[in-house]
């Protein structure tokens, strides 16, 4: 019997010793990476086609329908950030301001193209992307009183239209 109770104490002593070294073992150890799912490739776009912004890029969503899609915004200085790099991606960036520099928001914009009117909107914000077809475009802006009337051809690469009022 003393050999028995001598084999469960080795027995327990391992065990405990197994448990300690496993501890020891596990605390040292590093947690492997996350593996993060594989991301869709964006779909490649012909030339010319309306670019959407990023989910989470810090933008609001785009509006609209059909070919004539835009967004408005730029009021912070994260979504402002953000609005300014993504204007390369869009046919037609509008920009509002003073003439001294200070932005503008609630600005309302009527985009005619050679069809009629192709997009009205109120910029709730000094910067507006727009995505529309190539061809041409008169864009009418008005604040405060004050109207002001720019044209604008599309289709050979982002275009931007600055209006002080």
């Amino acid at each position: 019997m003393r050999r028995h109770v001598s084999l469960r104490f080795s027995s327990l002593a391992a065990a405990l010793a197994l448990t300690a070294a496993g501890v020891a073992h596990a605390q040292t150890m590093t947690a492997p990476a996350p593996v993060m799912p594989a991301q869709p490739a964006a779909p490649a776009m012909a030339p010319g086609a309306p670019a959407a912004p990023m989910a989470n890029s810090g933008m609001p969503r785009m509006r609209g329908e059909g070919n004539a899609r835009y967004v408005c915004g730029g009021i912070g200085s994260d979504e402002s950030t953000a609005m300014r790099a993504a204007m390369k991606d869009h046919p037609l960036s509008l920009l509002f301001a003073r003439p001294d520099g200070a932005y503008l928001a609630n600005v309302d914009v009527d985009i005619k193209g050679e069809g009629g009117s192709a997009l009205r909107l109120r910029a709730n914000g000094p910067v507006c992307l727009i995505d529309l077809p190539a061809g041409k475009y008169t864009v009418d802006a008005s604040t405060e009183g004050r109207s002001k009337s720019q044209s604008v051809t599309l289709g050979g690469g982002p275009r931007t239209l600055d209006f002080r009022f």
